[in-house]
């Protein structure tokens, strides 16, 4: 099962490679990881998207609250929750393909945000499933460059994690 975890650590050198070891050292993958300050700045958020069973992650879980630069971790995959990915797309844009872009774009609710004679490259915001559909739904032949964030998550009405 896909999980979600959102990790508060001290903003200190050293924390990413503490963290992302424990999970090379126990054979856990890592999916996508997002990390940044955040309105605190001696505080960051990690976001860690992982695939285990519950007592796997059950257990990632225990090992990261072991570490001292780590404040709280949350599984935010146990309850309602909002997450979003960002991509950078490179595509071939000219002749028919031109228009045909900007339609694409329009409908997954992108934004060409650079425009030459023969490219475009478009910002999409969404799920991972909404951008995986938007790369399936044009012309792969058409594409030069992909970049994505990986997945920021954050829980829904009171749910919070400070401190």
């Amino acid at each position: 099962m896909r999980h979600i975890l959102s990790i508060l650590v001290e903003n200190e050198a050293g924390a990413l490679s503490r963290i992302s070891g424990l999970f090379s050292a126990r054979g856990y993958n890592i999916e996508s990881l997002t990390v940044a300050p955040t309105e605190d700045v001696t505080m960051s958020r990690m976001t860690i998207v992982t695939i285990g069973s519950d007592d796997v992650i059950e257990q990632i879980t225990k090992q990261l609250n072991k570490l001292v630069e780590v404040v709280k971790v949350v599984d935010l995959s146990e309850a309602a929750h909002i997450e979003r990915e960002l991509m950078l797309i490179k595509v071939r844009a000219t002749g028919k393909d031109r228009e045909e872009m900007k339609r694409m774009a329009d409908i997954f609710r992108g934004r060409i945000i650079d425009v030459t004679e023969s490219t475009f490259v478009i910002e999409l915001t969404g799920t991972a499933a909404k951008l995986d559909s938007f790369i399936e739904a044009i012309d792969g032949s058409l594409i030069l460059e992909t970049v994505r964030t990986g997945v920021s998550g954050i829980g829904r009405g009171d749910r919070i994690l400070k401190v």
